[in-house]
């Protein structure tokens, strides 16, 4: 395990706490402050990059702007998120049937998909249940 330091500790720990686990770094330099913390909005972004390269948040672009999500399965390095379309959630798929996937699109397409940067949209079940009612 790499070592962190109480600022990454921090981060990783106020973006773990955030509702789905993601946050812009506005909001988790917020948070912090109100926490007590002595934080700038460039030390959060320097170590959520940080983080991103340890495989413990993944970065999130979207038409929103970037957010962090906490990633509670770095030991697999490989998981994709999938985001609801209609309630916003995100969440972590980690599955074996994911490696066929990359060495189909590598061999295949000549392609190599970078899995802690792919977002797939859909529907959750809860909300593909709302929809079908």
């Amino acid at each position: 395990m790499t070592y962190m330091t109480r600022q990454q500790q921090a981060v990783l720990d106020c973006i773990a706490a955030c509702p789905g686990g993601c946050a812009t770094a506005m909001v988790l330099a917020d948070r912090l402050r109100s926490g007590g913390q002595s934080v700038g909005l460039t030390t959060v972004y320097r170590q959520l990059e940080r983080l991103e390269k340890q495989g413990l948040v993944h970065k999130l672009v979207t038409d929103e702007g970037a957010c962090w999500q906490y990633c509670d399965c770095h030991a697999h390095r490989d998981c994709i998120l999938l985001k609801c379309e209609v309630c916003g959630a995100i969440q972590h798929m980690d599955c074996a049937h994911l490696g066929e996937l990359y060495q189909h699109v590598l061999q295949q397409h000549h392609f190599r998909i970078n899995p802690r940067r792919t977002l797939f949209y859909g529907l959750c079940d809860r909300c593909s249940g709302e929809e079908q009612s």
